[in-house]
């Protein structure tokens, strides 16, 4: 390589070193100065941190309680069968879906089980979904199986229940309330039984014009 070509290239190294250097001692120097706050209301922000008090309430908490007899705007659900899956002043469970089935609400079902159910249900419900298999190769004593959606013990249960499972969790399996609409449940449950019936269906449960087709 031509010397010039060299000392050329020396001298980059050497001034690509200047920054990280610099860097270097304005980390690890003293000053007596605060450091420049590019965005001060980010570091700087008007608000009561927890365990403190704050003296503009006679009980000097920053949190507030509901005032009494009101509910925030959106949260009232006074609907147990859509919000709760439960017939309205029972416990009981309901037997029918509270919303419309429609094509629309299948497919946002298939979408939000994918997401929120396959990876330990499966894509087909049978319980062996990514996370399954996962636990199963490690042989982890303390896992249990994820349950089989299109067993009979899930076919029989009324939809309300399948509906409270997914909002409120069951046994091992944490609540998807969180992270899901009741809209969103619903359409999640109806999805569940579309599996249980794409199992458990006979020739009799598909149209007269398309069961030629599934006999080739």
């Amino acid at each position: 390589m031509p010397r010039p070509i060299l000392y050329v290239l020396l001298l980059l190294v050497a001034l690509s070193l200047i920054p990280m250097g610099l860097v270097y001692k304005s980390r690890h120097s003293l000053k007596s100065q605060p450091r420049i706050q590019v965005v001060y209301d980010m570091d700087d922000q008007v608000k009561f941190k927890t365990q403190t008090v704050n003296p503009f309430f006679a009980d000097g908490q920053s949190m507030r309680h509901h005032p009494a007899g009101t509910v925030a705007q959106g949260r009232l659900e006074a609907d147990d069968a859509f919000f709760q899956g439960r017939v309205p002043g029972d416990t009981l469970f309901v037997t029918t879906f509270p919303v419309e089935v429609t094509r629309e609400l299948m497919y946002r079902g298939q979408e939000r089980f994918n997401i929120h159910c396959a990876p330990c249900h499966g894509a087909s419900g049978n319980g062996n979904g990514l996370v399954n298999m996962r636990a199963a190769a490690l042989a982890e004593g303390t896992w249990t199986p994820p349950t089989d959606l299109t067993s009979q013990t899930v076919v029989d249960r009324p939809v309300g229940h399948i509906y409270n499972t997914i909002k409120h969790g069951i046994r091992n399996m944490p609540a998807y309330g969180p992270q899901t609409t009741p809209e969103d449940r619903w359409a999640i449950t109806a999805y569940v039984r579309a599996l249980q019936l794409s199992r458990n269906a006979s020739i009799e449960d598909v149209p007269a014009e398309a069961r030629a087709a599934l006999r080739k």
